[in-house]
């Protein structure tokens, strides 16, 4: 997986899907919320909204597709290796990140 795939599958599957920039950085918006954002930081990775629990989780499961960053300690967010991720594992978190920051309208 690439960001081009990223955003090609999100904008297909992903209703209202914004390709932009958040923090000066390409990202993936809905109504204006940003909900995946391709960081540029020496670490790289694509930043996700997870739920506590399932980070603690997808870090405790040692595949190394998943990571964090002090700067990540104690936020619902996950980092991601698109080059090492499963394509239906990140189309999952994908989709969560997405319902986390799209409208009620939106994610029924």
């Amino acid at each position: 997986m690439n960001w081009d795939d990223v955003t090609a599958w999100a904008q297909e599957e992903l209703p209202e899907t914004e390709v932009a920039t958040w923090y000066r950085t390409p990202a993936l918006k809905v109504a204006g919320k940003g909900y995946a954002r391709l960081r540029t930081e020496s670490e790289g990775g694509l930043v996700l909204f997870v739920g506590l629990d399932e980070k603690a989780a997808l870090l405790a499961s040692g595949d190394p597709a998943f990571f964090t960053t002090p700067h990540y300690d104690g936020h619902g967010s996950i980092l991601v290796h698109l080059d090492r991720v499963d394509p239906q594992q990140l189309r999952e978190l994908l989709t969560e990140s997405w319902r986390s920051k799209a409208p009620a309208r939106l994610s029924n």
